[in-house]
């Protein structure tokens, strides 16, 4: 499904990066032969990929960063990452450059608790294109698209309590959240908050059916 979204993207040269879900190998030599690079998250849907990283990356020794961000939003993290390329050859995933670990500790200053996890990561980028410290940088503006918008669906919408939980249910309800969102920030003018705006259409349910060209204003002048 994901292929057919960047077809029409120029993405050489472009460092594309997904969660766990879209770790397939399939899209990784798409990525590459068209010139791209992917990175991405390895968890248990590729679970040989996993044992073997996890248990190589056992006993990892010193970090080859360690990345400190200024106190923010009330919490002071802490990045820590190992490379490695010793597994190249072994891995059963195309095109790997370098394979990592990220260790990520949060310490929230107001309830002085401090947390830490930690995530595996495969690139097609070896070590002289990307190092320690670049391979953190992209993990870290991925996370933050990510984080932001799972925090305006889980805001709004309250996704963290919901009950769905069989088949396809939770990943298809996720899907509608993000294609509602992604309407409401269409009829958004930049300035408006989606909470707000959903706030608006709740009192003018016409402007989302004129934004979806559902009604006969919306679709005069336009051919068949």
């Amino acid at each position: 499904m994901f292929i057919p979204l960047v077809e029409a993207i120029a993405i050489e040269g472009k460092d594309i990066t997904a969660d766990a879900l879209l770790t397939q190998r399939k899209l990784a030599d798409y990525l590459v032969g068209r010139g791209a690079h992917y990175h991405f998250t390895v968890k248990g849907n590729q679970p040989t990929l996993q044992t073997d990283m996890a248990l190589f990356f056992d006993g990892r020794g010193a970090p080859d960063s360690i990345e400190v961000t200024p106190p923010d939003h009330g919490r002071i993290e802490t990045r820590r990452i190992w490379c490695r390329t010793e597994l190249n050859a072994y891995l059963d995933f195309p095109r790997v450059g370098q394979v990592f670990l990220i260790e990520r500790e949060v310490f929230h200053k107001k309830s002085q608790k401090l947390t830490c996890e930690t995530a595996l990561g495969v690139t097609s980028r070896p070590p002289e294109q990307a190092n320690a410290q670049r391979l953190l940088a992209i993990n870290r503006g991925h996370w933050a698209i990510e984080n932001s918008c799972h925090y305006v669906i889980d805001w709004n919408y309250d996704e963290d309590r919901s009950r769905i939980s069989k088949g396809n249910g939770p990943e298809n309800m996720t899907r509608l959240r993000r294609f509602a969102v992604g309407i409401i920030k269409g009829l958004s003018d930049g300035k408006t908050s989606v909470a707000e705006k959903m706030r608006q259409l709740q009192r003018n349910v016409r402007l989302v059916f004129d934004y979806l060209r559902m009604t006969l204003n919306s679709t005069r002048g336009i051919s068949a």
